[in-house]
């Protein structure tokens, strides 16, 4: 359905050209004169609304105030001449989304219709978003996702829960990777028993052997008793063993003996211990290049990889950005007792532009930062990085014969915050980092000083 636009005024001829403007950019438009903007909005619903400020009958605080009594979210744009800019900034103050002085140009009002939608759209799904989150009706096991893809993997992963087949995660660092191994243990029949990870790439070898087949009293010096390994006590559920390429080949041929017998020798024993046991495995390394290199082997690789669930990185499912950020905005919220219970729609649009080299956990890590900074019930633009920023702005050039210089940089970027801050020179500072004076003198350096002061 096309975005639906009202437009009130009394004068007919702008009421005709803002419409035909309008309509060219494929939108539904609505006409009345100022009594029946009133009515239009109790007969039907409408995403922007463009009203002059001062008609006879009914004036456009009038209309605005009608229009946020219908949806709190709804954007309304006021058309006022010069005159009248004190009462279009008390209209601002009392919730107008923007306004227009006369004579305006075209371009323009399509420009803040398009700036209006954007805003109404994400405000509605962050009320949606925190609706799912509040109601749990998005989460299992600590998975969060609308994802297609994640969706469809999380389906197969039910799947083959109720097997006992031994399963190969792989996928980049912060992905989640545990939590999918975690979802399997929850949806099988081990379900009930123990579920034991651990990284193999955070110890060194001796100390993985032992952690994992135990040890009996004398096995060596400081070995004052037995001891059973983590395949012993995930008897009866599930281990996962994370980071399995980082394993020793000499600890691959131990592991092999695991898998293909179904029992456990600790160190120092004579006799092996049947184990009941469900594996599972992941990696963030290609581990078909690590055998062709010789550096894992290849009869485990084919045990471990019975059945290969890769999981997308976050990039690759970006509607789940906002979802996911709710939700960790609702658990650290929770945790640290604050009271952060939103997120402004600029956050989430820079939260959707940046390209997350750490995935989910790094999602998790910036909003985390942001409810312990947040100074209010909104997590803000001021509350992250200006790292996020910076992937607003265009892409460095490659050719080492054309790169800007620092300032040529410090320009763009300082452009691109006022951009994002609607020119608000207290909130682009926040943002930037420093006081408003040096924002002052920055602005005065490049030839940026005639922007809007607010």
């Amino acid at each position: 359905m096309n975005p639906r636009i009202l437009i009130v005024d009394d004068e007919a001829v702008a009421v005709k050209n803002l419409a035909y403007a309008l309509r060219k950019n494929g939108y539904d438009v609505t006409t009345r004169e100022s009594p029946g903007g009133l009515e239009a909005l109790q007969h039907q619903p409408f995403d922007v609304i463009l009203t002059d400020l001062r008609m006879e009958r009914v004036d456009g605080m009038a209309i605005l105030k009608r229009a946020l009594e219908t949806d709190p979210d709804m954007p309304v744009v006021l058309i006022t001449a010069h005159g009248s800019l004190d009462s279009a900034v008390e209209a601002m103050k009392a919730g107008a989304f923007h306004y227009i002085a006369k004579p305006f140009r075209l371009d323009e009002v399509r420009s803040i219709v398009a700036k209006a939608l954007e805003l109404a759209q994400l405000k509605r799904e962050n009320r949606r978003l925190r609706f799912q989150v509040s109601s749990g009706l998005h989460t299992d096991a600590g998975l969060v996702t609308q994802n297609p893809a994640m969706n469809h993997l999380l389906m197969t992963a039910r799947q083959i829960a109720a097997t006992d087949t031994t399963v190969l995660v792989s996928g980049e660092s912060g992905t989640g990777k545990e939590l999918l191994a975690r979802y399997i243990h929850a949806h099988s029949k081990r379900g009930q028993g123990s579920f034991i990870g651990i990284n193999c790439g955070a110890l060194q070898e001796d100390l993985l052997a032992n952690e994992l087949f135990g040890h009996e009293k004398g096995a060596y010096t400081g070995a004052t008793g037995d001891r059973a390994g983590l395949i012993e006590a995930a008897n009866g559920g599930t281990l996962f063993l994370d980071e399995i390429g980082e394993m020793s080949l000499a600890m691959q041929v131990k592991l092999l003996r695991v898998v293909q017998e179904r029992e456990v020798q600790r160190l120092g024993a004579q006799t092996a211990t049947p184990v009941d046991v469900r594996l599972i495995t992941a990696t963030h390394r290609d581990l078909r290049a690590e055998v062709a290199a010789g550096r894992f082997r290849q009869d485990l690789y084919f045990r471990l990889d019975v059945v290969g669930l890769r999981l997308p990185p976050l990039a690759a499912r970006r509607e789940d950005i906002p979802l996911l950020a709710f939700y960790f905005l609702r658990k650290h919220s929770l945790r640290m007792g604050r009271d952060v219970d939103n997120i402004e729609p600029d956050a989430v649009s820079l939260l959707l532009a940046y390209p997350y080299p750490g995935n989910v956990r790094e999602l998790e890590n910036l909003i985390e930062r942001g409810v312990a900074l947040a100074r209010g019930k909104t997590l803000t633009v001021a509350e992250l990085p200006a790292t996020l920023a910076e992937h607003g702005v265009h892409a460095m050039p490659e050719a080492a014969d054309n790169l800007p210089t620092l300032a040529q940089r410090e320009e763009d970027y300082i452009r691109h915050v006022l951009e994002r801050s609607d020119g608000n020179r207290t909130r682009a500072a926040q943002i930037l980092g420093i006081d408003r004076v040096s924002l002052w003198r920055k602005l005065k350096k490049y030839g940026l000083e005639a922007g809007e002061e607010s």
